[in-house]
């Protein structure tokens, strides 16, 4: 079409130059409407041009906006051509590279929110430039608040130091946030560094964790490691520090520290008969009485199971005065331990024994006074309970000697240690011997015969009795034979059974069984039982028997 209309207005107007006013009237008017028509030709072909360059330059503004709204997605589309073509490729370039970087940005920024731990993003200076939603929620503030605050701010005042002095040191640490609302939360949290060519890009990444969780455990599993559980007080490693600086002061100031060793007597029969729950609740209620009862300046502890200690220091280094003090102190954990104790709706009354011990004259090191107060505990035990008792060194020899037949009480049996003596029954009608009673001895080398009433409460508390108790059936079943065929009818031998025996599931299956081995009629033994042992269990013992 351009070329045309040029072609027209160049032919009509050559003609007119050239041949001039002397060619024909015709082929003059030809040339003109020539040059006329190429004219018009060509300014409708300008007008069409602008009219195109027109819309394609309003094609371009509308891209140019939509790239300025931030619509990255909807390709620049339009037929264009020239110059207008490339701006068109320039501005699609453009918006595939904006797009591009607003997918990246959108992704961190959902990345960066969807972080369980809080994210600041600082410049140089350390104003914060970015913070994700984690940390929105941590710290109370909104974005617009927390953008060019300093992340200093944000610490409690004792640590608003440390956060700039591990951030030029690039390391890890805890420190302590407060929120908007003024609450305290402790953190940990890491400095990475941002580096770029161009400053104003530079700066830190701090990322925080709450660990108000982690610092509530750490302070559980310290307060378990020094104190008790169940009773709230001191527990074994505990107690032995502060007696260890309380035997430290004193020693400093030329005074006395007294040692009292508690241990409830008959404690198991609690916790058997109505089971460890209300035995947990007797301790319980044994701490609470005491540590009511007892001065400030008295410590109580708990060593292990229903053993308790405590220790008070400042006492005169007069034995007398000392003693009196101590055993005034001694009275009132007596008193407070034997008021009823109410178990499932039941009045309990329970005792303790006490043994005392005093530093520096029975000890003066705390592994040595609780070993001497414990055996005067003991002492106090055998006694009956209820009662206290100071250390002398002979119950050390006491408690030695315990040991001793405690370790060597296991063997005896397979060493063949011990024997059984027979003491006659005697009819006072006709003085016949009518039957005997076994007694059981254990004749320990170097030591002579060791009587029952030292080693079967030994052998009850190792569970050694039932062991015991058969080989004792044993031996009186092969002597009874011996003595049928001696001298006949020896009568009834009566032996002791303990209540540990009698709860055996298989006692009387065993017993039938070595009756029938050993040919021994059952009427031949006479079972002797304690009205304790009777009482237990009225209802299974008669059906035993």
């Amino acid at each position: 079409m351009t070329a045309l209309a040029l072609g027209l207005a160049v032919c009509g107007w050559l003609t007119i130059a050239f041949i001039g006013r002397a060619a024909p009237g015709p082929l003059i008017r030809l040339a003109e409407l020539l040059t006329l028509a190429g004219a018009a030709a060509a300014a409708y072909w300008f007008w069409s041009e602008r009219q195109s360059m027109q819309a394609g330059v309003e094609q371009l503004i509308g891209a140019a906006e939509r790239l300025g709204r931030g619509e990255f997605s909807q390709p620049i589309a339009a037929s264009l051509s020239g110059h207008l073509r490339r701006l068109q490729q320039a501005f699609e370039h453009t918006r595939v590279a904006l797009n591009e970087t607003t997918y990246r940005r959108d992704y961190l920024h959902n990345v960066l929110n969807s972080m369980s731990d809080s994210v600041f993003v600082t410049a140089a200076d350390g104003t914060i430039r970015i913070a994700n939603d984690a940390a929105r929620r941590m710290t109370g503030y909104q974005a617009e608040e927390l953008i060019g605050m300093r992340v200093a701010a944000l610490l409690a005042s004792a640590d608003e130091g440390s956060v700039d002095a591990l951030a030029a040191a690039r390391e890890a640490g805890e420190t302590v946030l407060r929120t908007s609302s003024g609450q305290t939360i402790p953190v940990s949290f890491v400095v990475s560094s941002v580096t770029s060519a161009d400053a104003q890009f530079t700066g830190d990444i701090y990322v925080a964790r709450d660990i108000t969780e982690r610092k509530r455990a750490e302070r559980r599993i310290r307060y378990l490691a020094r104190y008790d559980a169940l009773t709230k007080i001191p527990n074994r490693m505990q107690f032995q520090h502060l007696l260890q600086q309380s035997i430290a002061r004193a020693r400093r100031v030329s005074q006395g520290v007294a040692l009292l060793y508690i241990d409830m007597d008959r404690f198991k029969e609690v916790n058997d008969t109505f089971g460890h729950a209300s035995g947990d609740r007797v301790l319980e209620v044994l701490t609470e009485r005491l540590t009511r009862v007892l001065s400030t300046e008295a410590v109580l502890g708990r060593l292990a199971g229903d053993e308790f200690a405590l220790f008070v220091d400042g006492l005169s280094t007069d034995a007398d005065e000392a003693g009196e003090q101590v055993a005034q102190l001694a009275r009132t954990v007596l008193d407070a331990a034997g008021a009823a104790f109410h178990i499932n709706q039941q009045e309990v009354f329970l005792t303790v024994s006490i043994g005392v011990a005093f530093c520096p004259r029975d000890a003066d090191n705390v592994i040595d006074l609780i070993r001497n107060a414990d055996a005067a505990m003991y002492y106090s035990k055998q006694n009956g309970g209820n009662t206290f008792a100071c250390y002398s060194q002979e119950m050390n020899a006491a408690a030695v000697e315990r040991l001793m037949l405690r370790s060597k009480l296991r063997r005896a049996v397979e060493r063949d240690e011990f024997v059984v003596h027979y003491q006659p029954k005697v009819s006072l009608r006709d003085g016949r011997i009518v039957g005997a009673e076994a007694l059981l001895r254990w004749r320990l080398p170097g030591h002579g015969d060791i009587p029952p009433s030292q080693f079967i409460p030994m052998a009850e508390e190792n569970n050694l009795i039932s062991l015991i108790g058969e080989w004792v059936l044993e031996r009186v079943c092969l002597d009874l034979n011996l003595l049928r065929n001696a001298v006949g009818n020896p009568g009834r031998i009566a032996l002791n059974l303990s209540l540990k025996q009698l709860r055996h599931a298989g006692f009387i299956l065993n017993c039938r069984s070595l009756f029938e081995r050993h040919d021994v009629p059952p009427q031949s033994l006479e079972l002797e039982i304690t009205e304790s042992t009777l009482m237990a269990d009225p209802r299974r013992t008669i059906e035993l028997l």
